[in-house]
């Protein structure tokens, strides 16, 4: 059984830069120091941390109550012409969400892939068809962990809101990695409001359930876009991605889950975010 979570945990994309030590169990020390509680584990090269670390990383973990999340590497598609590719980056998954289990992480994301010369329907198709594969391969091995595609901020990747949805949806022990700042790039800024966030979550909730949005992966960062999408990660207040208009789409429906912070600045921007939160509930 999956741990459910009963708020929002708040956290940065990999070891706190003010962390003394690059390493994970002394990052996730570090998030709690700072009176933050999530992390998300970093596989951006590749799925390089020993069962010893893992150990001492989910030890730590559970004793100072930081909720751990994975990223699965970079170069992941799942929709390669290349088979060779395709193979390698289901390994990239599985191998995250194995050493993620170890570590005592609660969710790994992975993204997707690119159209190449697929038509949305049909990307959708084989990527649900490896993620079914990849989720009933991890339950053989006895590992529960949420696997989730990402909704990505390039027009060229497979990402979309709708898109991720169709992907999980019916899937055993997934859903999506919601990534807010994606979703603004890939609308090219036009999905930034208030109401464009209700609508958001009022489709996760209808296509996915209740249990979606007591279980939420999100992604949030400044972002800078082009005619393509997305071009680069800012800091928050560098961008006019509207972050706190989603905070308080996220109170109004009463959301649990992890927000992973992914701004240049790391835990100073997940700060921000912590301190609206709080802000929000009082």
């Amino acid at each position: 059984m999956l741990e459910v979570l009963n708020k929002i945990y708040v956290g940065p994309a990999g070891i706190p830069l003010t962390s003394k030590k690059q390493s994970t169990p002394e990052g996730v020390k570090r998030v709690a120091e700072l009176g933050l509680d999530a992390m998300e584990i970093e596989f951006v090269r590749g799925v390089r941390m020993s069962a010893e670390v893992a150990s001492e990383t989910r030890y730590v973990s559970r004793e100072l109550g930081v909720v751990l999340t994975v990223h699965a590497p970079y170069y992941v598609n799942l929709l390669s012409e290349d088979p060779a590719k395709v193979e390698a980056s289901i390994k990239r998954v599985l191998d995250s969400a194995r050493v993620g289990y170890l570590a005592g992480a609660w969710s790994v994301a992975f993204h997707p892939g690119y159209y190449g010369k697929l038509n949305s329907e049909k990307a959708v198709e084989v990527v649900r068809k490896h993620l079914i594969n990849i989720v009933k391969e991890l339950i053989n091995e006895g590992i529960k962990i949420w696997v989730r595609p990402e909704t990505m901020g390039g027009l060229a990747e497979v990402g979309s809101l709708e898109e991720v949805i169709s992907i999980v949806e019916g899937v055993e022990l997934s859903l999506p990695v919601v990534d807010f700042a994606h979703i603004y790039a890939r609308s090219l800024g036009k999905v930034n409001s208030y109401e464009e966030y209700v609508r958001i979550l009022s489709l996760i909730e209808e296509r996915l359930g209740r249990e979606a949005l007591n279980n939420m992966h999100i992604h949030m960062s400044g972002i800078e876009y082009g005619v393509r999408g997305e071009k680069k990660h800012l800091n928050l207040k560098e961008s006019r991605f509207n972050w706190v208009e989603v905070l308080k789409a996220l109170k109004d429906f009463k959301i649990a889950g992890v927000i992973i912070c992914e701004s240049p600045s790391l835990e100073y921007d997940a700060l921000i975010i912590k301190e609206k939160i709080n802000a929000l509930s009082t």
